[in-house]
């Protein structure tokens, strides 16, 4: 069973996990007024903070994730 030692404490994660936060307030916040504006800029930064996650990510500030044993990939071929 692999082991997990971060539990997801990148920068790229809290990043993806506190724009959508703020975009998820927003959206609360737009309901309240009922303002589609609102609405859309909370939806905007919600999607922001799912590229903003993937792209640090994917420069390296992600958690990696473990490789695959050369011998259990070749039994199973």
């Amino acid at each position: 069973m692999a082991e997990h030692e971060d539990h997801g404490n990148t920068p790229a994660a809290w990043a993806c996990v506190g724009l959508i936060m703020i975009g998820a307030l927003v959206v609360a916040l737009a309901v309240v007024f009922t303002s589609v504006l609102l609405t859309v800029i909370g939806v905007v930064v919600v999607v922001a903070g799912l590229v903003v996650g993937k792209v640090l990510s994917m420069a390296g500030y992600g958690s990696f994730k473990p490789a695959v044993e050369a011998d259990s990939a070749q039994s199973k071929g």
